[in-house]
């Protein structure tokens, strides 16, 4: 039987955190739980265990092999069964108004069409939309 790993370095092994430190850091802001507890850096991860970590979304991971050392993507992709959901599709903002990726800043009568359509008044901070 293997021993056991701590989850902050199992977590960095299977590449899902850069660095230890920031997986040790994510332990401790309590965003990192196995089988449904919130565990400190030094929790005791087991083959079998069930392993959510948030990071810029939630990753839910099935532990396969236990790792110390961190190795290629390919031998971390063995370790771990992904259970995460593909994140959502992205929704278009301002009502349906879509502007084409990589096109540039807005002009300023793309700009003034964006405003309209929300329905807000002008931008300009100090201004307002009424003249005394």
């Amino acid at each position: 039987m293997t021993e056991p790993v701590r989850v902050d370095v199992w977590l960095w092994a299977v590449r899902v955190f850069t660095t230890r430190s920031i997986a040790t850091a994510a332990c401790r802001a309590g965003h990192v739980r196995i089988n449904g507890d919130r565990v400190k850096a030094a929790a005791q991860v087991r083959v079998g265990d069930e392993v959510r970590a948030r990071t810029d979304r939630e990753h839910i991971l099935v532990v396969r092999a236990l790792l110390r050392k961190r190795v290629g993507a390919a031998v971390a992709a063995e370790a771990v069964e992904d259970r995460t959901p593909p994140p959502p599709p992205r929704t278009e903002v301002a009502l349906g108004m879509v502007r084409d990726r990589g096109s540039g800043r807005p002009t300023k009568r793309d700009r003034r069409e964006i405003e309209r359509l929300l329905g807000s008044a002008s931008s300009e901070p100090g201004r307002s939309s009424e003249r005394s």
